[in-house]
């Protein structure tokens, strides 16, 4: 999907209100307040970022998260606690309150018992036109997570509150129906599916400084809590472009052996999950880089598949990122989400630079799931034009083209591909494009999804940190 999704319907957002809200003039005051900053682990780590702290500095992109423990304890709680261990996060520990919640796709209306945390304010590096949230989470059924961001705005007025999701991992009877929130708006900014955007950029209105906040629901009287380790944002400002600097490659070509499926195998498989296999680009490139990562579906998951049906795991994937407003498997945050379900996987969701990024963290064994639109002529040997594609970028050859899996190709043995630099980081990192008709469209912008173990090595951290990810 793009930022600009063409489905939209209004969902009522029945608890927002219920959690209580920062005040305006906390949010008008960001900027004045410390932002945190990760440490540099030692002088050989200074010394091999140091190149990477100059080229940060001038970066369009913002990611920034709360992980630790000592984050979860800086935010505000209200019935929440930290969870320590490996990956610290934060759970209930007593209910703030209990409140109704209207499912639009059920029709059910039932009573949760929920607790909230509240971020402290992240003033963006970078003030930012566009905002996308991202979580890990662990939702045991009938339980589930409501993620919300407030920001200022550059001449000091905030936003409302806006919902960026409401997700739960489940589907079951005990579950809510994981969606999207549209018809969210204040006259200056919107919230497009899973983004934030300021309506008119060219205003020069820029989104200073946000808090996210988290309210995590459950069946009351159970003992059962949603546990969040990762929570972030990714803010840009990225300017209109339909053409990006070209980059000249800076690592020696390498190849990580990455699974090969193919959503095409999958039409007519499942259509109320978007249609069908078609339109499962998200989903079945997050499934190529989970099974990457040594993580797949147990056989007890799969069991509601058709036996008929190969790599059922795709199935899965489909199912399980699917945003029941937004009617596809689309959602970026969500597809980030299904991935940190499986053990010690964390996921985010950000914007790289280059494709001297995508070789850095590949040269890490980090794969890169990347979201493009473009018209057939514009990419060679892909055989087909897209309004919006996700695909994986597994290697580069040794003259800096992109090996990516492709899954929009007829059957798992066709999806490795080979595709001129030049033409992919083009359409990749642009912003606007032309449609077939020679109309103005927009891009990503270079937004990807990253996905790594809760423990990394030394280079692979090093490679993420080069991007904004800690």
């Amino acid at each position: 999907m793009t930022s600009s999704a063409p489905r939209r319907t209004v969902l009522a957002a029945a608890l927002a209100a219920a959690a209580g809200a920062a005040t305006p003039l906390a949010l008008a005051h960001a900027a004045d307040e410390p932002r945190s900053r990760a440490g540099t682990a030692g002088t050989a780590a200074r010394d091999a970022t140091a190149d990477t702290t100059a080229r940060r500095s001038k970066s369009l992109v913002d990611y920034h998260a709360w992980t630790t423990a000592a984050d979860w304890s800086r935010g505000h709680a209200d019935g929440t606690a930290v969870a320590h261990g490996p990956r610290p996060g934060v759970r209930i520990a007593r209910p703030a309150g209990t409140a109704d919640y209207k499912d639009p796709h059920t029709g059910r209306t039932a009573a949760w018992e929920y607790a909230t945390w509240t971020s402290p304010v992240h003033a963006l590096d970078v003030p930012a036109t566009e905002v996308v949230a991202s979580w890990n989470a662990h939702t045991p059924p009938g339980t589930w997570i409501t993620v919300e961001l407030r920001g200022a705005y550059s001449d000091g007025t905030a936003t409302p509150w806006y919902v960026m999701g409401h997700w739960t991992a489940g589907d079951g009877d005990a579950d809510i129906r994981r969606t999207s929130v549209d018809g969210q708006k204040d006259g200056r900014s919107s919230i497009s599916t899973d983004t934030f955007a300021v309506d008119d950029p060219a205003g020069g209105l820029r989104l200073a400084s946000y808090r996210l906040r988290l309210t995590l629901h459950r069946k009351p009287g159970t003992p059962l809590t949603p546990t969040v380790w990762r929570l972030g944002a990714m803010g840009s400002d990225l300017p209109d472009r339909f053409e990006v600097p070209a980059s000249t490659p800076t690592q020696a070509g390498r190849e990580l052996v990455v699974p090969r499926y193919s959503q095409e195998i999958h039409k007519g498989q499942y259509p109320q999950y978007d249609n069908g296999g078609e339109a499962w680009c998200s989903p079945t490139s997050s499934q190529m880089i989970i099974e990457y990562w040594g993580r797949r579906p147990t056989q007890q998951q799969l069991s509601w598949v058709n036996p008929d049906y190969a790599d059922p795991q795709v199935c899965h994937a489909a199912r399980y990122t699917f945003d029941y407003q937004y009617d596809g498997c689309g959602n970026w945050p969500f597809n980030a989400a299904y991935a940190a379900t499986y053990h010690d996987l964390q996921a985010v969701v950000t914007r790289l630079s280059s494709l001297n990024d995508a070789e850095r963290l590949v040269h890490a064994g980090i794969p890169v799931i990347t979201s493009q639109s473009f018209l057939k002529t514009e990419l060679d040997g892909a055989g087909y034009g897209t309004a919006g594609h996700l695909m994986t970028v597994i290697g580069f050859t040794k003259d800096g083209d992109v090996i990516a899996n492709d899954p929009a190709s007829p059957d798992d043995q066709a999806v490795r591909h080979i595709y001129r630099r030049r033409q992919f980081e083009n359409i990749w990192l642009r912003t606007k494009r032309y449609d077939a008709n020679g109309k103005v469209k927009s891009g990503s912008g270079g937004v990807c999804y990253l996905y790594f173990p809760a423990r990394v090595s030394a280079v692979q951290r090093r490679a993420l940190a080069s991007v904004g990810v800690r």
